[in-house]
């Protein structure tokens, strides 16, 4: 069996190793480590929590170990899709390199300029970086690219995720055509092969395991659950997540749940909270320092739940996650490797729980095709008490035939609204008007011409106005019934001369 001493690694390495803890490389780190130490382009391809940070740093810092660093000139350079992938690799190089005498600089957001420009101005063998903030160091002039020799790219799928690879492309052909690549990635789309058929030349294709598998170590689980109520949905979704929690007791040590935007994370944190339960929110939004310290705090074991987007899904280095949650099944397949890798690493065991809701069925079915198995199902462990959008009183209520007038004379019908009692009630208060349409007829018949009608009204307009009010208010009718007023029946003429 290989040995990190079988290697060819540099001795200073082989120590920092030694007391790292470690004897054995991985298979990608056996197989990447000898091809990259001759100085070839490597292509490794392997599933994520394999130790492909290593198959990289090691070698680097072997390659390095002769050679000075110059200001704004690094000699090496590694690019990660997140901060917190950036940083997980500046901290193996921290590792690994202790005995050795390379500088480095971390490169991400969230942090301030001015430091990270001393540190460049200094000059630094390994730069560490995310691929926007490298280039916005290279546009305000701080920064050449032209020494670089060795070059990494980390997690290359996840950088076609999150629309770097314009980024990537630029930044390759700003670095020297001599250069060495390194090349990392969980799953092969056709644009990535495209770039490395572009960049790499003649790459050494180290392949450990088929594209996009998950580890046999992780024992993996769907729950299928249909809301009671569309309005109840994301309620009771919920609180399937706190029943599976409470269902896995003492074997849940920490977990890390999964939501695909950055809106929920927040919602299911506070609920968490509000709940009881050791929970803590991260996703790109956050302050870098809010970040750091919530990460800080779930490797130390002062949070239990990390509620999370997807941003953590590639950049969290923490070998003894117990539970993975998808509190909601990702929309992109590939994206279910990475986060339920991040438990059951280095050969330990882990569990992973997906929630799906029947609106996820599409995603669930594309990521047992690209799995090429099916997930076995689990009973969910919450079932809400039926619920009754109406009660059967209230039901009763509207049923029911409305009470006849004649029954209840004083009082109006039940559930009838008051202008329906008012139009009800208005025929007996209009009863004694009927005789006055009994001349209703040859009164009509009298009624000039509309333009002989126009003469007298311009002529009355000068006439007593308070009376004529007086008489239009002893004319008016609280409702009408079936009868005509009198008032309607009357000419123009006939009720400005009254």
């Amino acid at each position: 069996m290989t040995k990190f001493t079988d290697l060819d690694l540099d001795p200073k390495v082989l120590k920092a190793i030694a007391e790292a803890g470690y004897e054995e490389p991985t298979p990608i780190q056996a197989q990447a480590i000898p091809h990259a130490l001759q100085g070839r382009d490597v292509l490794g391809i392997a599933q994520t929590g394999t130790g492909k940070t290593a198959s990289f740093v090691l070698p680097m810092i072997t390659l390095l170990g002769k050679g000075r660093a110059r200001a704004r000139m690094p000699r090496s350079l590694v690019l990660a899709p997140t901060r917190e992938l950036a940083a997980q690799v500046a901290e193996n190089f921290d590792t690994y390199a202790r005995h050795t005498k390379l500088t480095k600089a971390l490169l991400i957001g969230g942090v301030s300029f001015k430091e990270q420009d001393k540190l460049i101005d200094r000059g630094v063998d390994v730069l560490i970086a995310t691929p926007g903030r490298l280039l916005d160091h290279f546009e305000r002039g701080k920064l050449m690219l032209n020494g670089v020799q060795i070059m990494v790219v980390d997690e290359a799928d996840r950088m076609l995720d999150m629309g770097f690879i314009p980024d990537i492309e630029r930044i390759f052909k700003l670095t020297p055509f001599t250069r060495q690549t390194l090349f990392f990635s969980a799953t092969m789309a056709k644009e990535i092969e495209r770039i490395t058929n572009e960049f790499l030349t003649a790459p050494a294709r180290v392949e450990v395991a088929r594209q996009a598998t998950t580890a046999e170590t992780i024992d993996q689980h769907v729950i299928e659950y249909s809301p009671s109520r569309r309005d109840r949905a994301a309620k009771e979704k919920r609180e399937v997540l706190r029943a599976l929690i409470d269902q896995e007791g003492e074997k849940l040590t920490n977990g890390i749940v999964f939501c695909n935007r950055k809106s929920e994370v927040d919602i299911l944190s506070k609920s968490l909270k509000k709940h009881g339960y050791d929970a803590a929110p991260i996703h790109g939004d956050l302050d870098q320092s809010l970040r750091t310290k919530t990460l800080d705090g779930f490797r130390d074991g002062e949070i239990k739940l990390l509620i999370a987007s997807d941003v953590a899904a590639r950049g969290l280095d923490v070998p003894s996650v117990s539970h993975v949650f998808n509190f909601d099944v990702p929309s992109h397949s590939e994206d279910y490797v990475h986060r339920i890798g991040r438990t059951g690493r280095a050969g330990r065991e882990g569990r992973a729980l997906t929630i799906a809701m029947p609106a996820d069925e599409k995603y669930l079915k594309a990521i047992e095709d690209l799995l090429q198995r099916e997930i076995p199902r689990m009973e969910s462990p919450y079932n809400p008490a039926p619920t009754r959008s109406r009660s059967k009183k209230a039901t009763d209520a509207d049923t029911a035939p409305a009470p006849d007038a004649a029954e209840d004379p004083g009082k109006p019908p039940a559930r009838r609204s008051r202008r329906s009692a008012a139009k009800t009630a208005a025929p007996a208060k209009a009863e004694p008007a009927p005789p006055a349409a009994e001349d209703a007829a040859p009164k009509a018949e009298a009624q000039p011409k509309p333009e002989e009608k126009t003469k007298p009204a311009a002529r009355s307009r000068g006439r007593g106005k308070k009376g004529g009010e007086d008489k239009r208010r002893q004319d008016e009718v609280v409702g009408m019934g079936d009868h005509l007023p009198s008032f309607i029946a009357m000419s123009f003429e006939e009720r400005m001369a009254g």
